[in-house]
């Protein structure tokens, strides 16, 4: 879906501190543009949301929880006991009662992270840039593992990934496949067997209010648990954007469980256990993190990527199989004064779905099947949340008037 906002430079850094305030759970992201889908100059496009899309896309520094770095564990001094302490100071003035452990009941955080823990691993990334760590999802026994793109990106430039399980045991582990426009990758931990794969549910039934338990690696910190509640959905998250300009723009889940750097590519899981989303961005209020790490912490605004939306590009990876995404065949822009709203259009492929329906430049897109458009962002996510293929009611203005029209979206695989 050859759909772009502004464009954003590959390979470049996070925004600087205090312009974009999502970042990836691993290193400082921005928001980007998205190539000739949906919007190609101005922001990309999102796909069809089960509840009203947030009128902006989440701007401020944004973490992309994927690795913590080297030394991102956090200080432990303040913890430790007092060396100089005397063995009187230390003296225990109780006595110890003996407890036995219950059994966790059914439908609570601690049962959810027994059923999960097994199935979530730690990466440790070398590469280029150095070292840094995030987490990953077990997708098949023998060792298939789901993560973010951020998280792998440096080792395809030369570098290695180490995989640490639940067990304590590690392995090597290779890519096989990545997908910069869902920020989503998979990898295959070598010469593994009988992993315990995670279930994956269904995103598409969760509610605002549900709780949820996050679980990876913050900071380097294996196998941490952390809950809260779905706070919104299909918040239009931009990243950043590919190397051909194509932004990554997603349609998240908002939620208030504590999501770090390191938490990146980790499951977000509902209270049965099942994977609905995968940790991938936090918000952050500085980019400066006081207790030394150098990356902001969580401030309850956390965001993971739809599982329903990502499952069929997931298996095109595990397949080796390039990744393919819906288009409308345009690029999008935000509207020029602030009471405007709608994805504004710059430009239309020729012979595109766009261009075979009547879209022109100037022209603005406010819905997407019951899905309101508010500006490019929530275009862009609510694209890539359908199918090449798939059919969408598109409702925008021209010159005054309401139009509506079905549309066909094009494949990136074949409308460059």
């Amino acid at each position: 879906m050859s759909d772009h906002q502004t464009p954003h430079q590959p390979g470049g850094p996070a925004h600087q501190p205090g312009q974009d305030p999502y970042q990836h759970a691993t290193t400082q992201w921005s928001g980007g543009g998205s190539g000739g889908g949906v919007g190609a100059q101005e922001p990309p496009a999102p796909r069809r949301r089960r509840t009203g899309l947030a009128a902006m896309v989440v701007a401020t520094s944004l973490l992309v929880g994927g690795g913590a770095g080297i030394g991102g564990a956090a200080l432990w001094d303040a913890t430790q006991d007092d060396p100089a302490a005397t063995a009187s100071t230390r003296t225990p003035s109780t006595s110890t009662v003996s407890q036995t452990q219950e059994p966790a009941a059914d439908g609570s955080v601690e049962s959810v992270a027994q059923k999960v823990l097994p199935s979530v691993v730690k990466i440790d990334v070398t590469g280029s840039q150095g070292s840094a760590s995030g987490s990953g999802i077990v997708l098949t026994a023998d060792g298939t593992i789901l993560t973010n793109n951020h998280v792998v990106e440096t080792v395809e430039a030369g570098g290695s990934l180490r995989v640490s399980f639940d067990d304590g045991t590690s392995a090597d582990a290779e890519i096989l496949g990545t997908d910069p426009l869902t920020d989503t990758a998979v990898i295959k931990a070598e010469g593994v067997s009988d992993l315990t794969p995670a279930t994956i549910g269904k995103s598409a039934n969760l509610g605002v209010g549900e709780a949820v338990v996050a679980i990876g690696s913050p900071f380097g910190l294996d196998a941490t648990v952390t809950s809260g509640i779905v706070s919104a959905l299909d918040r239009p998250v931009n990243v950043g954007s590919d190397d051909q300009g194509n932004s990554t723009t997603y349609p998240a889940i908002q939620t208030d469980a504590a999501i770090n750097p390191g938490n990146s590519g980790g499951p977000l899981v509902d209270m049965t256990g099942a994977v609905i989303g995968i940790n991938s961005s936090i918000r952050t209020a500085a980019s400066q993190s006081p207790y030394g790490s150098g990356e902001a912490g969580s401030i309850g605004l956390g965001f993971a990527i739809p599982i329903d939306e990502v499952m069929p590009i997931v298996d095109q990876m595990a397949k080796g199989e390039t990744p393919t995404h819906a288009r409308l065949g345009i690029q999008v822009g935000d509207p020029q004064t602030p009471d405007e709203t709608g994805a504004v259009v710059r430009e239309v492929t020729p012979g595109s779905t766009a261009d075979k329906a009547g879209l022109a430049p100037g022209d603005v897109i406010s819905k997407v099947d019951d899905q309101r458009i508010s500006d490019a962002n929530s275009l862009v996510a609510t694209i890539r949340s359908y199918r090449p293929g798939d059919t969408v009611s598109v409702t925008w203005t021209s010159d005054g008037e309401e139009q509506t029209a079905q549309l066909v979206l094009d494949s990136d695989a074949t409308n460059g």
